[in-house]
Parts: structure tokens; C-alpha cells; sequence
């Protein structure tokens, strides 16, 4: 529901309270970088999210979602706002014009030491503490230390990560959902949400292409959860890479996208059209 580029007021207001943005610093507008994104699915729980956008004022904002601790998460969040940072600009180009980046890391697994469920990490000065260098921001959510019950839930952030962390159990939605719109339409959607199978190879096949995907296997297999399985089927079989493509090209998605995701040439998603 985050990267649905129809739905962004969702993403400003979980931006919005995560990075304390009021006193007319708020967000009003994004674009997605990535508008097609696949939610968490409960048959697969190493699940990877990852939402990219831009604000009016140029700014990066980057939000990944980790289910697991796979156990380089700080060097990705520094990989990724890096990555963010140097893209916005070719070689020669003027580099004041380069705008800040916020990553965001909402974990179900502890990162830091403490008991404080968010943090956010800033370049101080080291003998003033003064944010001299405000490029770079990074905030993180750790699930597992957030423990309180609706009833203590009083700000719009706890309201989110209440609902984040507890979305797959919550049967009607709660009244102190009901001075905010975006999490009642977040509400809406995750009830909404079905999957069917070609989706979840879809959503498999995004995944296996993560940077992390040796990391994600091992772990799978290991512990003989599903992903194993379903990576040895789509890898051992063509047929199930052209039924990716077809599941996107029903969907309308572009035929260089496909190509990216599937690692299908323009010629082969083009006869795959031609064939259906």
C-alpha cells in the first residue's frame, strides 16, 4: 500500500510521522520512484519492501520493510542512500544540486542496543553535535521493542506502528483509527489485500534479484521454509519466468520493466504478447 503511486497520501502521512515533519516542513506531495511494489506476503517471510520517492523539493526519501535480520542491514541503508545521492546527477554535473536523502528502516528485529523503538541517525559535528552536514538522515523502527496497546497509542507515529505491526490481526477498524484518514484507507487496503499463485512468483521472482539474495536462500533453506522451493522451481523452469511475464504484461506494466524484472529480452516479452 506504501508504494501504490494511486494511494501516496499514505506514504506523506507514515513519512510525515516518522520524520516529525509539521510546522509547515510536512510533505505534500511525492512521486514513486518504483510505483510497482508487491506487500508483504504471510507464505514468505523473509519479506523485502522497498518504496522510493521524491518530494517537491527534490528530496529522496527511501523506505525499506525487514521481516528478517539477515545481518547487513546497516551497510545496505548506507549503500542506498549513497547510491540515492551520487544518481541525482551525471558526471560534470553541478553537485549543489544535489538533495538530501532520508532512508527509513522499519525492522521486525532488533538493530541497536536500548529499548527505544525509534532512532534517527544525523553527521554531527563531533565537538559542537551541530548538524553541519545534513545530507544524509537516517531513521529506523525496530517492531520488536514497540509493545504498546492501542489504548496508549496518543501519536499518529504510534498509531502507524500499531497498525504496521498488528494490521493481519485486527478484524474491524479500531475508533482511534478515526481522526485519520489515510489510516483508515490503509485499513481498507490490507483487509482487501489477496494474492493469487501468480502473484506470489511475481513476488518471488523481485526478490530473488535483491542484492541480498544469497543471504535470503541460505537462510530459507536452512530452516526449510518456502522460498527454497519455489526458487528451485522458477529457476529450473522457463515456463515459470514466461508466467511471470504474462501475469505483468496483464497488469499493464511496461514491456522494459518486465525485461528488468525478468531478465526476458524486449524480442521474447513481445512474442510472449503476440502469443497471447
Amino acid at each position: 500500500m506504501f508504494g501504490d503511486e494511486n494511494k501516496t497520501e499514505i506514504l506523506i502521512s507514515l513519512l510525515n510521522s516518522i520524520l516529525d515533519f509539521k510546522d509547515g516542513k510536512e510533505i505534500v506531495s511525492v512521486s514513486l520512484a518504483n510505483p510497482y511494489q508487491v506487500p508483504k506476503i504471510e507464505e514468505l517471510k523473509q519479506t523485502i519492501l522497498d518504496v522510493k520517492a521524491v518530494n517537491r523539493d527534490g528530496e529522496h526519501f527511501i523506505v525499506e520493510m525487514q521481516n528478517k535480520d539477515l545481518g547487513d542491514f546497516a551497510k545496505r541503508s548506507l549503500y542506498y542512500t549513497s547510491k540515492a545521492y551520487v544518481g541525482q546527477i551525471n558526471k560534470g554535473k553541478d553537485y549543489s544540486t544535489l538533495q538530501k536523502v532520508y532512508f527509513i528502516g522499519i525492522l521486525n528485529f532488533n538493530m541497536f542496543s536500548g529499548d527505544n523503538y525509534t532512532s534517527r541517525h544525523l553527521i554531527l559535528n563531533k565537538e559542537t553535535l551541530v548538524q553541519e552536514i545534513a545530507d544524509f538522515e537516517f531513521a529506523f523502527i525496530e517492531l520488536t521493542k514497540f509493545n504498546k496497546e492501542l489504548s496508549d497509542c496518543k501519536t499518529i507515529l504510534d498509531k502507524w506502528l500499531f497498525f504496521i505491526k498488528n494490521a493481519g490481526s485486527l478484524d474491524i477498524i479500531p475508533p482511534e483509527f478515526n481522526e485519520n484518514r489515510e489510516l483508515l484507507e490503509a485499513f481498507e487496503i490490507a483487509k482487501q489485500s489477496a494474492w493469487n499463485k501468480k502473484e506470489l512468483e511475481v513476488y518471488d521472482y523481485i526478490a530473488l534479484k535483491e542484492m541480498d539474495e544469497r543471504n535470503m536462500i541460505t537462510t530459507a533453506e536452512k530452516k526449510g521454509e518456502i522460498r527454497g522451493e519455489i526458487r528451485g522451481e522458477i529457476r529450473g523452469e522457463k515456463k515459470g519466468i514466461t508466467k511471470v511475464a504474462k501475469n505483468m504484461i496483464a497488469k499493464g506494466h511496461s514491456v522494459e520493466d518486465i525485461s528488468d524484472l525478468t531478465g526476458l529480452s524486449l524480442e521474447e516479452i513481445k512474442n510472449i504478447e503476440t502469443d497471447d
